[in-house]
Formats: structure tokens, C-alpha cells, sequence
């Protein structure tokens, strides 16, 4: 992270002026502990934010426009007006707070005033630890404030999705926005998707780290996946309703009530997709019991058999993911290693001992790049509070 000092004599020279009436805002990253291709599915996720994000310094103009800028692209800065404020795809990074500006008009939260704007993010782009929705984030929560407004986390994960979904044009769930702006320190947030219901569960992993292996392998199957799997789940449910009329989603059955109906999917790669939801949402329950009672042992497995099920059952892993997990395995210490996020690139996340860490991050970034060719990076997390103003 940019020092306070580095950030505000940067925000000075951009902008001019003096520091005076610069405020300090930040939002988290987020990892998703277990609990994947659940969302769509009616099913629980259980993600936790980050110590590391989105920095943010704002401070207001005499006039309606909006300056934006981020340490992170020195290129890619401008100068907006606030009326009339155009979303185009060719905005870069910028999209992500444009379009918040333009939720929050929507909502009838017309801005007072100007403001500049300073990112400075920690979060790798394109990793899946939902850098987007850290911008989207903070810069709503900063503009509310400044605003005078006290802002709803979770109405505020709500606006910055639908400013994501129909400004962005990408169809994301709120997982991401929810975990960034309802985050506790060391608590991880058992999440509902279709309902909102939610609760923090305690997530204190003691001698053990949470360390994250970035790929570095680009996601370009995410995508079409995503669509393609979410399309199989929905048939799914249309084939189950034979035993169980009114079925919304798979997240209704338990894994007893799926393997008694599954003889009524015919196709076998549908069957699979399905198996997959109904147990990962049971392992998300779980997992959530061997937390609370302290069992790390417990959660580790079930993090390995997450990542079985992504990779055998559901498809969404590939090579490079593999190859991390299966490697993090084999180091003493680790006690579960899987996938996080859509696949096909990304991000693993590990549970692994303290006094190991070194030695996982030698050894994993050997062997995955022997395995793939690609050198990964490696971050060792820990559990932070959601979007918040620095400085109180």
C-alpha cells in the first residue's frame, strides 16, 4: 500500500491546491472461502474481505465536474462533467466510478457539487478478488458521505451491482459487493444470495494464514462458461420438477432429496453440473460448523473436496488451477487448498501454517511453474472490515 503522505502529495500535484479538505476512504478486496457457482443457484457463499483494496481521496470542487485518476494507470485519467455524465466502454478503469455516479443520479442522489478523485488499489486486476467492485465500493460510500448521507451496506452492495450490471454491462451477482461493503475483521459472511439473508461467522484461523496463489493466467473462458454452465443448472431444475413442482433452484434440495430425483436428468454432464450445487452448499454449511467449533482440520478438507468437485464435476478449473492446488497440497502444513472465483484462471486460496508459508510459496511457484510455464504471485491474507472512511 502507497503511504497517506505518498497518496495526498500525489493527490496535490494532480489536482493543485493544499491538503486541506482531503478525506481518505478504503474498500477490501475479497475472497470467497467456499461456496462456488452456488450464487446463481439459490445457494449460500461464504466470502470474507481482505486486508488489502481500494484507496480512495476525494476532495470537492467550486464546480460540477469530476476528476478521476488512479496510481495504478497514470494514463488513463480524466476530466468529466458531473451533467450529463456518458458510461462508454472505451472509459478504462474509469467505467467502474462513472457508473456508480450515474446509479447513485438514478437513485435520486443527485451530487451537490464536483469532486477529485485519487484510486490507489493493491488488488491484482483480473485476479478475481473483485478489484471492480472495490472501486465501485469506495467511491459510492466516499461520494454518500461527502454527500451527507449514512450510508446502507446493504443497499449500497445493491447499487453498486446494478451499476455494475447495467452501466458495465457485466453480469455479475452481488457476492462481490456485498463481501466488499459488509466485511468484519476476522469474520468471514455467510451469505444468501436471492434472499440477502446473511450473518458474520467467526473465522479465526490461529496458526494459519491464508494465502492466495494468483495464476497470472488470463480467463478467457470465464465467460462463456459461466453462461453455459448457469444455462445446464437451469435445466436441471426444470428436470427435477418432475419429482419436486415449484422448484426454483437447486440450493432447495438436499444432497438425500438430489440423489433420489437425479434419475430424472437424462444428461449425464447436466447431472453432474447439478450434483455439484447440491453438495458444494452443503459443504458451504459445514464448513461453517468446523469454523465455529475451531476445526480447521475440518474446513481444510472441505476445501479440498470443493476444489475435486470444480474440477470433475462442474469443469470450471483447467490446467493452471490444477496444477496450484495439487502442489499446495503436497506442501506440510497446508490443510486445504481450492480454487476461488468463476475458474479457468484466477486464484487458488490455501490454509497453511505459519511456519510454512515460506515454504509454500517457494515451493508451489516452483512447481507450478514447471507445470505450466506461467509464474504465479503469491498473497498471504488476512481478514479485514469492509469500505470504511480512514482516519476516524
Amino acid at each position: 500500500m502507497a503511504r497517506a503522505e505518498e497518496l495526498i502529495r500525489e493527490f496535490v500535484r494532480r489536482y493543485g491546491g493544499d491538503e486541506a479538505g482531503i478525506r481518505a476512504y478504503r474498500a477490501p478486496g475479497r475472497v470467497n472461502l467456499i461456496g462456488e457457482h452456488t450464487d446463481y443457484n439459490g445457494g449460500p457463499v461464504f466470502p470474507a474481505a481482505l486486508t488489502f483494496g481500494t484507496s480512495l481521496l476525494i476532495r470537492p470542487r467550486t464546480d460540477r465536474r469530476i476528476g478521476l485518476a488512479s496510481l495504478n494507470f497514470p494514463q488513463a485519467a480524466g476530466e468529466f462533467a458531473l451533467d450529463g455524465l456518458a458510461v462508454r466502454r472505451e472509459d478504462d478503469w474509469m467505467i467502474y466510478p462513472k457508473a456508480v455516479i450515474r446509479e447513485l443520479d438514478l437513485r435520486g442522489i443527485r451530487l451537490s457539487r464536483g469532486y477529485d478523485l485519487l484510486y490507489h488499489g493493491e488488488i491484482p486486476n483480473g485476479a478475481g478478488l473483485s478489484s471492480s467492485a472495490s472501486i465501485e465500493v469506495v467511491t459510492a460510500y466516499a461520494l454518500l458521505v461527502m454527500e451527507g448521507h449514512e450510508p446502507d451496506p446493504v443497499r449500497l452492495a445493491q447499487w453498486c451491482q446494478h451499476a455494475e450490471n447495467e452501466f458495465v454491462g457485466v453480469r455479475c451477482g452481488i457476492m462481490d459487493q456485498f463481501a466488499v461493503a459488509n466485511g468484519k475483521k476476522d469474520h468471514a459472511i455467510l451469505l444468501c444470495c436471492d434472499t440477502l439473508e446473511y450473518r458474520h461467522v467467526p473465522c479465526r484461523t490461529g496458526e494459519y494464514r491464508l494465502v492466495i496463489g494468483n495464476t497470472n493466467k488470463k480467463r478467457g473462458l470465464a465467460d462463456s462458461k459461466y453462461n453455459e454452465r448457469r444455462a445446464e443448472c437451469e435445466r436441471a431444475v426444470l428436470m427435477l420438477r418432475a419429482a419436486r413442482p415449484g422448484l426454483r433452484f437447486l440450493a432447495e434440495l438436499t444432497p438425500d432429496e438430489f440423489r433420489a430425483a437425479e434419475h430424472l436428468i437424462g444428461d449425464e454432464t447436466v447431472r453432474r453440473r447439478a450434483r455439484h450445487v447440491v453438495e458444494e452448499c452443503e459443504r458451504v454449511l459445514r464448513s461453517v460448523e468446523a469454523l465455529e467449533k475451531g476445526d480447521l482440520a475440518a474446513f481444510g478438507s472441505l476445501m479440498n473436496a470443493s476444489h475435486d468437485s470444480l474440477r470433475d464435476l462442474y469443469e470450471v478449473t483447467g490446467p493452471e488451477l490444477d496444477a496450484m492446488a495439487a502442489a499446495a497440497r503436497d506442501v506440510p502444513g497446508v490443510l486445504g487448498s481450492r480454487m476461488t472465483g468463476a475458474g479457468f484462471g484466477g486464484c487458488t486460496v490455501s490454509l497453511v501454517h505459519r511456519d510454512a508459508v515460506d515454504r509454500f510459496i517457494g515451493e508451489v511457484g516452483a512447481r507450478y511453474r514447471e507445470a505450466t510455464g506461467l509464474t504465479a504471485d503469491f498473497y498471504v491474507a488476512d481478514i479485514g472490515d469492509g469500505v470504511r472512511r480512514l482516519g476516524e
